[in-house]
């Protein structure tokens, strides 16, 4: 029995593409790498590797390599592709299993690649294999980058319907009033099909977001010299499709990400407003959690007024404190295993939740006294002042590493 080649092991750190020198520990110099991203593409992988194989064979032998990047398929499409090995020597594969995401997994493979030139293409047969000739040579008499592109002479899709065709003219619109200078070097810059040189964007960290990365590359590369190639985008022939509405709300994300130049990224990161959104989301649990315990205290136990208030409160800090300790600060949480430092967190949250009630009691009688606001404006102000008090006290001294072992 034949065992297949061993799996390509996923790069990991800083999404960069090293220089061909840096690419491996033993290099094996190509000119061309073509990664093809794949996700439960076991019914079409052996067709596409025998496809890309037979015209690389051809214009290219010996000096292409054909690799694999799959997302660990439930269907086990690595697998598939993995024994396709003893029959396409150039073929390579690698099976990602902490990572996803398309975009990503583009990049992992060209950090694995040996190529001069790096392209893409997708693993579904929707993009036309013999393109490729035709993208290969547009790199050869000179482009930086050569892109596939459906608006061009040439180009078209298939059986696309009238509200896909509107989003993605729209998409491009928009991302030509955004980003004019990036989106409006190319007419497709959704394309997934391309092929760019290594010099170009060797060194330049990326930062995809969503499922294209041609934004990225222009955005982010030292590109030059830009040649389209029009292709008609083929429907599936096996599987399904994987094109979603999210694919263009990230395709936005990207716009806007590459036009802040890392400004939105800082302001996220200095004030960890991903953080901050799962607080509040916690927040308003503990609110149904508040209100639906007071109900039933008051209604089926008959407590009073002030008892009920209490309890329903101290349940919804549980909720909250639990939820937050798992998730808005889980990350921080797995520093201080144990069951000590999870109870001292639950302590200081207790006591912060307190402080907090605290000052949303001045704050509403400040503004309803001072100010002769509504007490029902100034209850919404005081609530939104002493969300970010609770926030940003909790992440200060309830989640914060106190206790280190030492090794």
């Amino acid at each position: 029995m034949i065992v297949p080649p061993s799996l390509l092991p996923p790069p990991s750190g800083e999404l960069k593409i090293p220089h061909a020198s840096e690419s491996v520990r033993t290099p094996k110099s190509v000119y061309f790498s073509l990664v093809v991203p794949t996700y439960n593409e076991g019914q079409n992988v052996e067709q596409v590797v025998r496809i890309l194989s037979g015209l690389l064979d051809h214009t290219l032998p010996n000096d292409y390599e054909l690799i694999i990047v799959d997302d660990d398929s439930p269907d086990r499409t690595w697998e598939i592709a993995q024994h396709l090995t003893a029959d396409y020597p150039n073929l390579r594969v690698m099976r990602r299993q902490e990572e996803r995401g398309l975009s990503t997994a583009v990049i992992r493979g060209w950090q694995a690649a040996h190529g001069e030139v790096l392209g893409v293409i997708d693993g579904d047969l929707q993009h036309p294999p013999e393109v490729l000739l035709k993208l290969l040579q547009a790199v050869k008499n000179g482009a930086d980058l050569a892109v596939a592109s459906r608006h061009i002479e040439g180009g078209g899709t298939s059986d696309w319907g009238f509200i896909r065709r509107i989003l993605s003219r729209g998409a491009q619109l928009i991302g030509l009033v955004i980003l004019p200078s990036v989106v409006g070097r190319v007419s497709d810059p959704m394309s997934g099909y391309f092929m760019v040189r290594r010099s170009a964007i060797a060194d330049c960290l990326l930062s995809p977001v969503g499922y294209k990365i041609l934004l990225e590359v222009l955005g982010r590369g030292q590109i030059d010299r830009v040649t389209e190639v029009g292709y008609v985008f083929q429907e599936r022939q096996e599987g399904e499709s994987k094109v979603t509405w999210r694919q263009y709300i990230e395709y936005l994300m990207h716009l806007g990400k590459l036009r802040s130049r890392g400004r939105i990224t800082r302001l996220r990161e200095k004030f960890q407003l991903g953080r901050f959104l799962r607080f509040g989301l916690v927040g308003f649990s503990g609110f149904c959690v508040d209100m639906v315990a007071f109900y039933l205290l008051r209604s089926q136990f008959d407590l009073g007024i002030a008892r009920s208030t209490m309890l329903s409160a101290e349940v919804a800090v549980i909720n909250n404190f639990l939820w937050n300790d798992l998730w808005t600060f889980g990350d921080i949480s797995r520093g201080q295993p144990g069951k000590r430092q999870r109870f001292k967190r639950f302590l200081k949250f207790n006591l912060i939740c307190l402080m907090g009630i605290i000052l949303q009691a001045l704050i509403v009688s400040l503004l309803h006294d001072a100010f002769n606001l509504s007490e029902f404006i100034a209850k919404p102000i005081a609530i939104v002042i002493v969300t970010f008090w609770n926030f940003w006290i909790n992440l200060k001294l309830s989640w914060r590493v106190t206790d280190v072992r030492r090794k």
